[in-house]
């Protein structure tokens, strides 16, 4: 289906009549005439060219050859100032509306290869990476914001739906490049504050991942689970880590106890849950979980697919103005 945008425009199609009867000819601006020896000549050659002319042409400018050329591209520039358009047939959008904030520990206790792929040893962060990478894909039509956290916790992307930009940012992320001990306060507490601008509290959701316990930071964990459950933000709670300890020892890397309590009852005030990953098929499992309590369809908005046509009459505009250019002036009077 075809339509105008701005159908009003048209109504500059009748501006050259209203400059041609409302505004007066200008005349006597350079005085008077100079005297040409070769005028009688130029009239005997205009009185035989006369005899040539069409019946229906008149020396009228409103019938005259230039004034339809001129007034035929003047209809062209106003079509496109009406901004034609191609329209498509309305489909309502099935919205999953949802903003989802990934808080995620990168300290170096992260860097155990407990985790295992392929039969080959993994360290936390790689598993992290490949299954909230694989979450992130999934979420067509929510807004992703991520925040890594170590000793400081640092926002990384604000609520986006450049799902592509949060996975890289991720992905290129280090463990320890946010500090070696574990904020999860302040990473809540930073989380919270990203959301709690939002109007509807029913569609976001925290999820927050950590191997370790909360260790450093202004805010402390009963300060955070107090605040999450003000703001009325449901947060779901992942716990990192294989039950043993010995290969952290062995491999001489920081090995935080996981506090569960404290996760369990985050996640418990906030009306979300709390998940144990200790191998990459069950953290893979917790977000397939997550996948699917959170969406939530609802009829969206209903949208058209619109096309703007106005280039096509504008670009034949300027091809006719073009060739007033080479074309002889004859032709035109």
């Amino acid at each position: 289906m075809n339509h105008f945008a701005l159908p009003e425009a048209f109504g500059l199609l009748l501006l050259p009549f209203i400059v041609y009867f409302i505004f007066p000819k200008v005349t006597g601006m350079h005085g008077s005439a100079l005297r040409v020896p070769f005028i009688d000549d130029l009239k005997n050659i205009k009185t035989k060219a006369d005899h040539l002319r069409l019946p229906f042409v008149s020396d009228n400018i409103l019938f005259s050859l230039k004034f339809i050329y001129l007034f035929f591209i003047w209809a062209l520039l106003t079509c496109a100032a009406a901004r034609p358009q191609f329209v498509g047939e309305p489909h309502r959008l099935k919205a999953e509306n949802r903003d989802i904030m990934l808080v995620i520990d990168i300290s170096t206790s992260m860097l155990q290869p407990d985790f295992s792929a392929s039969n080959r040893r993994i360290d936390r962060l790689t598993a992290v990476k490949a299954v909230v990478g694989s979450f992130v894909d999934k979420r067509t039509e929510d807004r992703l914001g991520l925040i890594l956290f170590g000793t400081r916790a640092y926002l990384q992307s604000p609520l986006t739906f450049d799902k592509q930009a949060v996975r890289n940012i991720l992905f290129n992320a280090d463990a320890g490049m946010a500090g070696n001990s574990t904020s999860i306060g302040d990473a809540l507490g930073l989380a919270l504050k990203n959301l709690k601008d939002e109007k509807n509290k029913d569609n976001k959701v925290i999820i927050l991942l950590s191997d370790g316990e909360n260790n450093d930071g202004s805010l402390s964990m009963a300060q955070a689970i107090n605040l999450a459950e003000k703001e009325k933000i449901k947060v779901y709670t992942i716990g990192v880590g294989a039950e043993a300890s010995f290969i952290g020892s062995l491999f001489n890397l920081q090995n935080n106890e996981l506090d569960e309590r404290s996760l369990k009852e985050l996640a418990q005030k906030t009306k979300g849950n709390y998940y144990r990953a200790t191998d990459l098929n069950s953290l893979a499992a917790i977000y397939q979980k997550i996948d699917a309590l959170e969406p939530q369809n609802n009829e969206g908005s209903i949208v058209q697919e619109k096309k703007e046509l106005f280039y096509i009459p504008l670009v034949l505009a300027l091809i006719l103005a073009t060739l007033l250019l080479f074309l002889p002036r004859s032709y035109l009077k």
